[in-house]
């Protein structure tokens, strides 16, 4: 009798649903799920799904909270096949409406808050999809070359993307099978054990981890209330994942007030790179708990720095990873010498949806561009230094503004910094600073000068300073520098 064929994604999620037994796997407030509850909760949705005639190359939206119900609904959407499209809470109602318009065949709300497509498409909710009894196993319909979710990137270089990956991608990731899981996760995995989730699970970031989590036998818990460090010690927290301006203010109200932070083992920090200095601070002032990921919502995670890796950096690739350095005209370079980061990973997403001509810039021969400055050292680990696109000119000279946020960073009353290029009379555009202060007093510019001078020239040396109590943050959490206006204070 021929052997089975192996099933798509999610049959290792369900797998581990189902080894999990009465072990709790969400909780939310006092409610606390377990393994068998949440398949039987997927198992209920699929049933609804398909019963309302969804399966293999339907698209389906979500616009759902953080609860179990909705990690339910994430995975019974795959497990019928559906093209699953997870849609952030914040956005506006007109980005909403444009994203339930892209070839959706359903809505699925937990809300009643709900916006209306104006395509007249069907809204569901959870509630009455759970309500289908489902009969025997769940089976994974999803095919491989279909599309299994469309994740839009943050829109902090630009207008958002969304990137498709496909079965075939998601089938090939390590989230949910420990025996692929590179040396970096396998640590971070033995410290989650309570692991916060918030925002939104159509993070791709935070539904991964989630996962990660529960496979290595923790919980997934629910923060209705993400403020820090309060979470961490009301949920007992033992990790979550972090943005830079988030673990700047944590670090600080840990200098001014330490909060009893005992619980916590791990805070994987993502969005934007550290400065050696801060990557420093934090561990310093936290302990042990810093995990610096790099990743993009094309590739998924490309590398990972545990604490014992150098700070600033963001860890060595793993073996399944592969990354070439290139020069402007596209040949590689040596260790230590920058250039633009092109990658591999064995769950990057294949195209951007409906696009074929950005698909055709970032997607080629099997690689991804990055669109990211950086080099690997001697050693192996990979250092990133800036953004091919984030340049100010200045006498006709391209200057990359990711050096001169990290030197600017470096100054003792600055925590954090971003650069924008404003217009110049004498030089066509100059350096503009936004800095986040260590403390009350603003920053001397005359001494963000000459630091800036003496390190990459005067050029780059910013004309003004701006101080701000935080970076305007795009609706993924990212800082998002196109809000930023010299004007603002």
């Amino acid at each position: 009798m021929p052997a089975r064929e192996a099933e798509p994604f999610p049959r290792a999620v369900l797998d581990v649903l189902e080894t999990a037994g009465g072990r709790p796997v969400f909780e939310h407030g006092t409610r606390v799920v377990t393994g068998a509850e949440m398949l039987d909760l997927v198992s209920r949705i699929a049933a609804g799904l398909r019963g309302r005639g969804l399966g293999p190359g339907d698209g389906v939206a979500l616009l759902l909270g953080v609860n179990p119900e909705a990690f339910a609904t994430i995975l019974a959407a795959h497990a019928v096949g559906a093209r699953v499209l997870g849609v952030r809470p914040g956005l506006p109602d007109d980005q909403v409406r444009h994203l339930l318009g892209l070839d959706v065949a359903a809505v699925i709300t937990d809300s009643d808050d709900t916006i209306a497509p104006e395509s007249g498409t069907p809204v569901l909710t959870v509630d009455s999809l759970r309500e289908t009894r489902a009969d025997g196993r769940l089976r994974c319909a999803g095919r491989p070359s279909d599309v299994a979710r469309l994740i839009h990137t943050s829109g902090s270089t630009g207008a958002p993307k969304a990137c498709a990956q496909t079965y075939a991608a998601m089938t090939s990731a390590w989230t949910a099978r420990p025996d692929a899981w590179p040396p970096a996760i396998r640590e971070l995995a033995s410290r989650l054990d309570r692991f916060l989730v918030f925002g939104s699970l159509s993070s791709q970031v935070m539904f991964e981890y989630a996962v990660v989590a529960i496979t290595a036998g923790g919980t997934a818990v629910v923060a209705d209330r993400p403020v820090f460090p309060e979470a961490i010690t009301r949920h007992r927290a033992s990790a979550s994942v972090f943005t830079v301006p988030r673990l700047t203010k944590l670090v600080a109200a840990q200098r001014r007030a330490p909060a009893d932070l005992s619980s916590l083992r791990a805070l994987m920090v993502s969005g934007s790179p550290l400065t050696a200095d801060r990557h420093r601070e934090a561990l310093d002032v936290l302990g042990p708990v810093v995990f610096q990921g790099y990743g993009q919502t094309e590739t998924g995670m490309i590398s990972m720095a545990t604490p014992a890796d150098p700070p600033g950096t963001v860890g060595i690739p793993p073996a399944a990873v592969h990354v070439e350095v290139r020069d402007a005209d596209g040949a590689p370079v040596p260790p230590e010498v920058d250039g633009e980061l092109f990658v591999r990973t064995p769950a990057q997403a294949g195209a951007y949806w409906a696009d074929p001509e950005r698909s055709a810039e970032v997607f080629a021969d099997g690689l991804v561009r990055t669109r990211d400055l950086g080099h690997l050292d001697a050693d192996g680990h990979l250092h990133l230094t800036g953004r091919t696109r984030d340049v100010v000119i200045v006498n006709a000279n391209l200057h990359y503004v990711g050096p001169i946020e990290r030197v600017v960073a470096e100054h003792p009353d600055v925590a954090e910094a971003y650069v924008v290029a404003v217009p110049d009379e004498d030089t066509g555009e100059a350096v503009h600073a936004f800095v986040v202060p260590t403390a009350d007093r603003a920053p001397d510019l005359a001494a963000l000068r000459a630091l800036v001078t003496d390190r990459l020239g005067a050029a780059c040396a910013p004309v003004a300073v701006t101080v701000i109590e935080e970076p305007p943050l795009a609706p993924s959490g990212k800082p998002d520098k196109r809000l930023l206006s010299p004007t603002r204070t």
